[in-house]
């Protein structure tokens, strides 16, 4: 496929994902949703299922397919948006989201029929266990990559260190981690609460870095995803791409108060507004 094409249809399908975060965050009422985390994602998100990924709803369980761990896993619904544009799950399933009874809660809970393949949201766990499975794949010699979302704020946590320099003694050049890089997490700016270079840290540690200054333009998430998808380093990779915190909605954008909240009907319909004007 021509990559002028590629770059255009995944465009198409992150707007289309960001329309189905609004949806479901506003059909959770009162409970509220994640918007700010999930929207700074939408790209990433989009470029690992529409592009670099190998899998398939039609057979979910797989042995070759590549592993999606969303270690952030209260950015759930940019996950959510590409399962429904994948066609592991329905649009009329879609709008259950943190409903009784429902598979869609406010963070991933494992249900390998949709394509939900751990439960996260104890932050860092979820890192922890994509080094655990990119180290299987290699135990048994399986022939797979292993992708891992995470939060900038999350890499305060201490597993993440720990699971870092075991995946680098480890040699996990299967496991690519993308830290989404917004600048915001719940109780301010990053920069206030840890002001840490986290390039220099992953390298410390023994992976391969790569800096995407753009991390929600769909080229340059891509590039960097297929740079390192291909890479002979030997080390496992991560790609910390700067994004912007409830990308594609202006009174979301860059705000602490809407890193999680309920959606009133007139944000809703401003958000819906600017969606389909953008």
């Amino acid at each position: 496929m021509d990559k002028k094409n590629t770059i255009e249809s995944i465009e198409k399908e992150a707007a289309v994902m960001r329309r189905h975060v609004i949806e479901m965050g506003y059909a959770a009422g009162g409970r509220g949703a994640h918007f700010g985390p999930a929207l700074s994602s939408i790209e990433i998100v989009a470029s690992l299922f529409f592009e670099i990924m190998n899998h398939n709803p039609l057979n979910p369980t797989m042995a070759e397919r590549d592993r999606f761990i969303q270690s952030k896993g209260h950015a759930c619904l940019s996950y959510y948006a590409a399962l429904v544009e994948t066609g592991y799950i329905t649009k009329e399933q879609m709008y259950t989201f943190k409903g009784d009874g429902s598979f869609l809660s406010g963070h991933p809970s494992r249900n390998m029929k949709y394509g939900i393949e751990i439960s996260s949201g104890s932050l860092g766990n979820g890192f922890a266990i994509a080094c655990g499975m990119a180290k299987a794949a290699k135990i048994k010699k399986e022939n797979h990559n292993v992708y891992c979302l995470v939060g900038d704020g999350e890499c305060n946590e201490g597993i993440i260190w720990e699971a870092a320099m075991n995946g680098a003694k480890s040699k996990l050049d299967n496991l690519i981690a993308i830290v989404d890089r917004n600048g915001v997490q719940l109780a301010g700016k990053t920069i206030d609460i840890m002001d840490v270079d986290l390039e220099a840290l992953w390298k410390a540690v023994g992976w391969e870095v790569l800096i995407v200054k753009e991390g929600n333009d769909t080229a340059s998430i891509l590039k960097a995803l297929e740079k390192m998808k291909n890479s002979q380093s030997g080390k496992p990779h991560v790609i910390i791409a700067n994004t912007t915190k409830g990308k594609g909605i202006s009174f979301m954008e860059d705000s602490i108060s809407w890193h999680a909240r309920p959606l009133n009907k007139e944000d809703y319909e401003q958000a819906v507004s600017e969606l389909e004007n953008a």
